[in-house]
């Protein structure tokens, strides 16, 4: 009888193991592909989170396994899905922080657990933003002077009296208005070439100082204030970069024009222009000494048409991507792209480029 029984308890716990080996929480192969998921996951069940990977921790906490999910996830459209168990997939915001959003995704492990992973939507959402932005703001900068070309030239058509110095004022801002809009489309069909092309590494050899010197003549009658300063320390030694000629003439020709528009004044004050090879780089740095920026305009320079003075860039003649043109060049030519700028004492833009070894 005894033996019997001992048949019976071993029975029973060959039984118990084998149904905890099939739970995946146990399964390692299962905690493993968990651990290596680069999204926050967890496994749940019943009401507890059995196992949380690295990611999970780092924005729910590092306590949370053995702890209960509702808890741990205090969100009623999640817990909706996480506590009936059924395979869904839900988008929310306010899990870790109050606006990030998620796609929250649920399947049944069977054993009354469930698999649950969540996908961090922050950057398609801010790509889906950044797009319906963009074409507001093309579409808002191409209606403003093509209204205003709409409509002094019915004014030149419907009043055939006008005298004639109102006719050529007027002719002269729709001549204005169609260059501005003309600049505004070249610089996008340029920026959409620039990102076409992001992925392809320049092959070509160039040098940097004859295309600044080349910047340099570019942008001398940019200024609103007569013939500006450049003051040019760069070497004529400077090694080669691999680089797409006609885009970093653009890079510079940006950044010269910027410093000739907004940070040249009256009183004359150069802008300075050196070049150095150092640590395997070779950096361009464009000095002026105009009013400067705010701190809180730099880290927005290079987004498209972001203007610090709206007015004064328009009255010069800027379409605001400039800096956005400069900065995807200087990514697609692995280099970097620095701003720093005090208000009252001028604006510092240093391009670094690597060299080819």
């Amino acid at each position: 009888m005894a033996r019997g029984r001992r048949v019976f308890v071993r029975g029973a716990h060959t039984f118990q193991s084998a149904r905890k080996r099939a739970m995946p929480t146990e399964s390692l192969e299962m905690r493993a592909l968990v651990d290596a998921l680069d999204e926050p996951a967890l496994i749940v069940e019943g009401l507890t989170v059995s196992f949380a990977n690295g990611s999970a921790k780092s924005v729910l906490g590092d306590g949370i396994e053995g702890r209960d999910v509702r808890l741990v996830i205090r969100h009623p459209d999640a817990l909706g899905n996480i506590l009936t168990g059924r395979p869904g997939e839900v988008e929310l915001t306010g899990i870790g922080e109050v606006d990030r959003p998620w796609r929250l995704v649920v399947r049944d492990l069977g054993h009354g657990a469930s698999f649950v992973r969540m996908i961090d939507r922050a950057a398609a959402v801010s790509a889906e933003k950044m797009r319906v932005d963009f074409v507001a703001n093309a579409s808002h900068e191409l209606r403003t002077p093509l209204a205003t070309v709409i409509g002094y030239a019915e004014t030149l058509t419907d009043d055939p009296d006008l005298p004639p110095a109102v006719r050529e004022k007027f002719a002269h801002t729709i001549r204005d208005e169609a260059r501005r809009m003309l600049r505004i489309i070249e610089d996008l069909m340029s920026l959409s070439r620039i990102q076409a092309d992001r992925f392809v590494e320049p092959d070509d050899l160039v040098g940097v100082e004859e295309i600044v010197r080349g910047s340099v003549e570019n942008a001398r009658h940019v200024g609103p204030n007569g013939e500006c300063r450049f003051i040019v320390n760069v070497p004529s030694d400077l090694p080669r970069v691999k680089g797409d000629r006609g885009q970093l003439l653009q890079v510079f020709d940006n950044l010269l024009s910027n410093a000739a528009r907004y940070g040249w004044d009256e009183s004359g004050s150069p802008v300075d222009i050196t070049a150095l090879a150092a640590q395997g780089l070779i950096t361009v740095t464009v000095t002026d000494h105009g009013p400067g920026i705010p701190r809180e305009h730099i880290p927005r320079l290079t987004e498209r048409f972001y203007r610090v003075d709206e007015a004064r860039s328009r009255s010069t003649g800027g379409t605001g991507l400039g800096l956005a043109i400069v900065k995807h060049i200087v990514e697609r030519h692995s280099g970097t792209l620095r701003i720093r700028s005090e208000v009252g004492i001028g604006t510092t833009v240093s391009v670094s480029l690597p060299i080819p070894a």
